[in-house]
């Protein structure tokens, strides 16, 4: 296995996330989203394996400030998301092709 997890240091899910791998003894990078940005590339392999999970947290601080909501371009939202991925939902966990947005335990058991 391979983790990678995207989030967001006062991220409370990001945490238990973190603890969920730490408790199995299973290696994982952490990514601090708010340090190291997401490539496009990371992006859109995200984006394709989460099918259609929304990955835009509409509680985050900078939600209402960027607008995001009011963009009817997918191209629009994705480049706003690009500029300032505060915005993602966390923690996105990665696993080689497989991901997902949140804290997913019982899809995670079944990469062990």
């Amino acid at each position: 296995m391979n983790i990678q997890i995207y989030g967001k240091p006062k991220c409370f899910d990001t945490k238990k996330a973190e603890r969920y791998f730490k408790e199995r003894r299973i290696k994982f990078q952490y990514i601090d989203l708010s340090r190291n940005l997401m490539s496009p590339g990371e992006y859109r392999n995200i984006k394709t394996a989460c099918r259609g999970e929304e990955l835009i947290d509409v509680k985050a601080k900078g939600y209402e400030e960027s607008f995001i909501k009011y963009l009817a371009d997918a191209e629009a939202v994705e480049e706003k998301l690009m500029e300032n991925q505060t915005l993602f939902r966390t923690p996105i966990v990665r696993n080689g092709k497989k991901a997902t947005v949140g804290y997913k335990p019982e899809i995670w058991k079944e990469w062990e």
